[in-house]
């Protein structure tokens, strides 16, 4: 299961409807460590269906949601709960620390 994409436009409706706690990939297409972090993030979508929304946002395309959120490097990966910033993970990680990072959270 691949993360669904977000935009401007559906960011904030997406994040406060969800019943589980949501991340969110903040990538660009130029990035290569995006593009490293890519694989990691379907794999968690997947291993975590059901306990976590997983979503992509590429900055690019959607800067207004970008600055709301002050993402000045990226990779960046947030983890919502109840509509609210409660982890950032910033750069590559393979997805057994990735995975680490987030388990306290969900």
């Amino acid at each position: 299961m691949a993360a669904e994409q977000l935009s401007d436009s559906n960011f904030t409706q997406k994040i406060q409807a969800s019943n589980v706690p949501v991340l969110v990939d903040f990538w660009a297409e130029w990035c290569g460590p995006c593009r490293m972090l890519a694989p990691v993030i379907d794999a968690v979508a997947q291993k975590f269906t059901g306990k976590l929304a997983v979503y992509k946002l590429d900055t690019d395309a959607n800067i207004e949601t970008a600055q709301t959120f002050q993402i000045t490097s990226i990779p960046c990966c947030i983890l919502f709960k109840n509509g609210k910033e409660v982890h950032r993970i910033i750069g590559f990680k393979p997805q057994a620390a990735f995975e680490q990072e987030i388990q306290n959270h969900i």
